[in-house]
């Protein structure tokens, strides 16, 4: 999705720094505001739920290092469901965070402009940060970002401590911290129970790096440190913050300034307040561009945790497809990104910054409470799996090692998502009803799609680029044989190459046309030809000319050429010419040994001898087409019956199309479709896309073949997404190997197919299949041959 790379530690490191202390430059004001004098214990408490959470997140990530963090762990401890609701809560926990940190980077740089610190001024530079950072992940993470953020964490770690230590020796007083406590009353129970929520947000920098899993080049030695120093490291950094600030900004009539007037800038409040006076204006200003430096590296990580865990929804179906769709440049879903973008905006103009960090809070302990628990079921699920990093202080129970932090991080996880939706309204409305509305798009998703609820269903991550199939090639090789179908296989070049136009160059798609002269050994390659066969070449490249350059952009170049075998003559001029695809004509059957068209072979085949070496030899592509029968027996609308001997197990109804695409179940060719996609753009008409289950003859007709079935599902689900806007029915059908011939020829008949799309059989031979298919097609037949060691897809699910 974004460029690869792999991940060092010290990004990995840095991604959670930002994700995580960026939120004491907004939580902190927040939680002083509900928590008062005991702000540092909260912080202390929510420091605890962070080691533990970091645990269960490094073997969760050990275990399955995929994208997706919490929801990949629910996929495989649970089910897809499951695994949806914490993929859901992300999504929002991601976009919430995306607009309190480009809302709060500006109040930062109101200490060089004021105005910034609120009303328009402020909305608008959030808007500019949501910009920035769209853009960004849309182009893609590199290397060099990585390692600016790696910078950024560096320095602001360094001025954190600074903070903390300039704060504790010049104006810290320890009697602030108790005198205005009153436990119960002020703060209030309801109030250290909403405090505590808020204060765990600061830790969801684990599920970006959780993200960042299958992409880090660490040992296990370096992922305990990361748990246990680098971990340790965030959460001194926030209880040293807390303690600061309360002992700076005490509590007064039952409040502290670091929840009311410094609640946006929390951290410049705190600076203000040192003495001497020329110590806050330096450590002011210094905050004041870190502040915004890590806010708005944060709203780029949660960005990028947004398009991560939106495209891992959209290739698990769990999303519908077109929201997870992929740049073609840039390889980024820029729809899940935009998506975000535009939420993210709309909830900085409210300003409510106290509701948007309860609702942030109610998916961050969704997401931890999942994780927790699915760790703790993978280790009865899967005991065999031996992590990276397993957490420690486990006991054994029924046969399985039960790690106690892990259930103790699920206790507390549910408790405060309980005391959430207690207390706070935003919580308890906006939060339950996003994820009931995600709950309900997800199982009316599935049942549209007839997809199961529990099982995973994915999509190869190249269909949900939607990109226009390319089909369109700049030069093709045309061998013309003087005979009728050269207009037709001229044609299907034509329409292969046709309207190519580029936006610098007026210059089209080239079609090379060539006449063979085929020498036989007894002569030279050089001696004279009588004239008759060379105006024979002359008229038919003449008419090969006019025929293709009928289509727009195509320019048809001709040529003859000399040699002693024909197929090794296109071969040889195929790779002189650097053509991108080869166009020939199958061969009818010739009783004749060495006769028919191009060679062929005697008797019944259609895969003569110069067909089957430019196949075989081809540095490129190949299509073999054959022009419709004279007569065309098409029957009327609907489907057809089964057979007598039951030879076909019908899936669903015929439906009506005009370009047949056919594909066995184990072997998916994206070519194949993009050739059908462009014949069917020329026709202005729809595509129906058959997809085969071969049953062998020892399993009855209607057995159960579930992996295939996936694997059909999963190949007729791309084929459709490839063809883009284009109207695309389809279906799978499980037939004997001997009866595919026959299926096919009339599924054609059924649907009326004005051409059948085929790929050549990975034996790069003429089959049974294909020669029933050319024998009896009701239509033009095209037969695309993709190149050894080019891509033919295996479908797997």
């Amino acid at each position: 999705m974004h460029r690869h790379q792999n991940v060092s530690l010290r990004a990995l490191f840095a991604v959670v720094y930002a994700t995580s202390v960026s939120s004491v430059y907004f939580a902190l004001g927040v939680v002083a505001h509900h928590a008062n004098g005991l702000t540092p214990e909260v912080f202390i408490a929510a420091g605890l739920f962070f080691q533990l959470t970091a645990m269960t997140y490094a073997e969760g990530a050990s275990l399955h290092p995929e994208r997706g963090g919490s929801a990949v762990f629910a996929r495989y401890a649970f089910n897809e469901l499951v695994s949806f609701v914490a993929g859901w809560a992300l999504v929002l926990d991601y976009t919430i965070l995306v607009a309190v940190a480009a809302l709060t980077a500006p109040a930062y740089l109101s200490v060089f402009w004021p105005t910034l610190g609120g009303g328009t001024a402020q909305i608008v530079a959030a808007l500019v940060v949501i910009a920035v950072v769209s853009v960004d992940n849309f182009t893609g993470v590199s290397a060099r970002q990585l390692r600016q953020r790696i910078m950024i964490a560096g320095v602001d770690l360094t001025l954190q401590a600074i903070v903390i230590v300039l704060g504790l020796a010049l104006v810290f007083h320890g009697s602030h911290l108790t005198q205005s406590v009153h436990f119960g009353t002020a703060p209030s129970l309801s109030d250290l129970a909403f405090a505590f929520p808020v204060a765990v947000i600061a830790f969801t920098g684990l599920e970006s790096a959780a993200n960042l899993a299958g992409e880090v080049s660490t040992t296990p030695r370096q992922v305990r440190r990361l748990v246990g120093t680098g971990s340790a490291a965030i959460v001194i950094v926030f209880v040293g913050i807390a303690v600061v600030g309360v002992g700076v900004l005490p509590v007064h009539d039952g409040l502290t300034a670091l929840g009311r007037s410094h609640i946006r800038a929390p951290l410049l409040g705190v600076v203000e307040s040192f003495r001497p006076v020329w110590v806050a204006d330096v450590l002011k200003y210094a905050l004041g561009v870190t502040g915004a430096l890590v806010l708005t590296a944060a709203a780029g990580g949660a960005m990028l945790g947004v398009s991560r865990v939106g495209h891992s929804l959209a290739t698990n179906r769990q999303i519908p497809s077109v929201v997870g769709r992929l740049s073609g440049r840039y390889g980024t879903p820029w729809v899940v990104i935009a998506a975000a973008a535009v939420i993210a905006a709309l909830l900085t103009v409210p300003h409510n910054l106290d509701l948007l960090v309860g609702i942030y809070a109610f998916g961050a302990l969704v997401a931890f409470t999942i994780a927790h628990v699915s760790v703790v079921t993978m280790r009865f699920r899967e005991p065999d799996r031996a992590p990276e990093y397993q957490v420690p202080l486990s006991v054994s129970f029924r046969g399985a090692r039960v790690p106690l932090p892990a259930v103790l991080g699920a206790f507390l996880a549910v408790a405060g998502w309980v005391a959430l939706i207690a207390f706070h309204h935003g919580a308890r409305y906006v939060g339950v009803g996003w994820m009931l509305a995600g709950v309900l798009l997800y199982v009316v998703y599935r049942r549209v799609q007839h997809k199961p609820l529990l099982r995973r269903v994915t999509i190869p991550e190249r269909a949900l680029r939607h990109e226009r199939p390319a089909a369109e090639y700049g030069s093709i090789l045309v061998p013309i044989l003087g005979t009728a179908l050269d207009d037709h296989i001229v044609q299907t070049a034509g329409r292969l190459a046709g309207e190519r136009r580029d936006e610098l160059s007026e210059q089209g798609a080239t079609i090379e046309a060539i006449w063979v002269f085929e020498i036989p050994l007894s002569l030279q390659l050089d001696a004279p030809l009588p004239e008759s066969r060379i105006s024979a070449a002359r008229t038919a490249l003449k008419r090969a000319k006019q025929v293709g350059e009928a289509y727009d952009g195509v320019e048809v170049a001709t040529a003859t050429v000399r040699a002693r075998r024909t197929g090794q003559a296109i071969v040889t001029e195929a790779k002189r010419r650097g053509v991108e695809l080869i166009v020939l004509a199958a061969e009818e059957p010739s009783g004749i040994r060495g006769g028919g068209l191009l060679g062929g072979r005697p008797l019944e085949s259609y895969g003569g001898e110069v067909t089957e070496y430019v196949v075989s030899k081809a540095p490129c592509r190949v299509i073999i087409t054959a022009p419709p029968p004279d007569r065309r027996d098409r029957p009327g609308r609907g489907g057809r019956e089964r057979g007598a001997d039951g030879s076909v197990a019908m899936h669903q109804e015929v439906e009506h199309g005009s370009v047949l695409v056919v594909f066995d179940a184990d072997h998916y060719v994206p070519a194949v479709m993009a050739t059908a996609a462009r014949i069917a753009d020329r026709r202005r008409r729809g595509i129906y896309v058959l997809v085969t289950i071969s049953v062998p003859a020892s399993s009855p007709l209607e057995a159960s073949m579930p992996e295939a079935r996936s694997s059909a599902e999963t190949a007729l689900d791309e084929a459709k997404l490839l063809a883009g806007s284009r109207r695309v029915g389809g279906r799978w059908e499980q037939v004997r190997a001997g009866q595919t011939g026959r299926l096919i020829v009339d599924t054609a008949k059924a649907i009326r197919a004005g051409a059948i799309v085929m790929p050549m059989p990975a034996s790069g031979s003429f089959g049974r299949t294909l020669e029933m298919v050319l024998r009896e097609r009701p239509c033009r037949v095209i037969i695309e041959s993709i190149p050894r060691g080019a891509e033919r897809q295996t479908v797997k699910v």
